[in-house]
């Protein structure tokens, strides 16, 4: 019934480091980027207003950074994802490669709208993500293994403790985090519980 939607038990890719407490969606994409019909293309515009200078000259961070192009786990410090609820954010992240974020803490709509999209936001301690975040610099082509299942993130010879809320672990890992895909592949049923609710004209 739920074949179309992936179990995601574990991510694993290369890393790119984002360093900042208090990173919100305007800066992860900047609001007159959001003027679209649909999400293609906003992979282009992640943190468009940090990379680039008013005459569109590149700027220091991560993601202008040639060794970090081919990155699909994001490693991240305090709050991120803060401010509006604006799902373009993580629409952006996932368009630029993001397969998982893992960060010290993350502002709660911003975490749903990537479960949303089968993004996992895993969590560990501020020392465990600075070290992350180094070990990535020194190390851009290593892969970083995310297991949503055992909590857990490897990375060379080292393997820590990280946090999954439960209920994000268990809609992942039973391929139950697409809300949209579930009532596609349950159109029948949703029918017919549809036509037995009196409020509802079918």
């Amino acid at each position: 019934m739920t074949d179309e939607i992936p179990e995601i038990d574990s991510v694993t890719g290369t890393g790119v480091p984002v360093r900042g407490n208090d990173i919100d969606t305007d800066q992860i994409i900047p609001a007159r980027f959001m003027k679209v019909v649909t999400f293609d293309g906003l992979g282009e515009f992640a943190f468009f207003d940090l990379r680039f200078d008013d005459d569109d000259d590149q700027k220091d961070h991560p993601f202008n950074e040639p060794q970090f192009q081919d990155a699909s786990v994001l490693a991240v410090n305090a709050n991120f994802g803060c401010g509006s609820s604006r799902e373009h954010a993580p629409q952006a992240l996932m368009r630029w490669g993001i397969d998982a974020i893992v960060g010290e803490s993350f502002a709660e709509i911003f975490a749903g709208n990537c479960l949303a999209l089968g993004i996992p936001t895993v969590t560990a301690d501020h020392e465990t993500i600075v070290d992350l975040q180094e070990w990535i610099d020194e190390h851009p082509d290593g892969e970083i293994h995310v297991d949503v299942e055992e909590e857990t993130v490897t990375y060379g010879d080292t393997t820590v403790e990280a946090t999954v809320d439960d209920a994000q672990r268990r809609a992942l890992t039973e391929g139950v985090w697409d809300t949209t895909a579930l009532m596609k592949s349950n159109a029948d049923a949703v029918a017919e519980k549809a036509a037995e609710l009196p409020y509802v004209d079918v």
